[in-house]
């Protein structure tokens, strides 16, 4: 979790200061960890929309940045 949240931050900053793929990258990978970490929360109830729906975001924000043009 502290690995994620280093990372969320680092994105964040990269991001404040104009790398906006890279910031991006590191936001998705910090949230998608969280996500996995939250899913052994759960225990017995697979098919909610607590276990995916955050792990849907964060892959859409990691093919959202890597589809940024070269630019940003």
């Amino acid at each position: 979790m502290r690995a994620a949240g280093i990372s969320i931050f680092i994105g964040i900053a990269l991001g404040v200061f104009g790398a906006v793929r890279a910031g991006s990258i590191l936001i998705a990978i910090g949230t998608g960890l969280i996500a996995l970490a939250q899913w052994g929360k759960t225990l017995g109830r697979k098919r909610i929309i607590e276990c995916y729906f955050p792990l849907a975001l964060a892959v859409a924000l990691f093919a959202l940045a890597v589809a940024l043009p070269k630019g940003l």
